[in-house]
């Protein structure tokens, strides 16, 4: 089994690990309902994309 001969310095592993972030997805407003949604993608309130229905979303009584 593969054992590391020295210890890796604390900086070492902290240059390895800047990448593992969370990021923020970008949000634009939907050109049909207003509604906050993620770009490039069909809006979940409304169902429209591009000023196209591409989803019938069942309104709750």
């Amino acid at each position: 089994m593969a054992v590391p001969k020295r210890r890796h310095s604390r900086a070492r592993g902290r240059k390895r690990r800047t990448h593992w972030k969370l990021f923020k997805p970008a949000l634009t407003l939907c050109s049909h309902c207003g509604a906050m949604m993620r770009s490039h993608s069909i809006c979940p309130t409304c169902g429209y994309y591009n000023g196209k229905e591409y989803i019938t979303i069942k309104k709750e009584v």
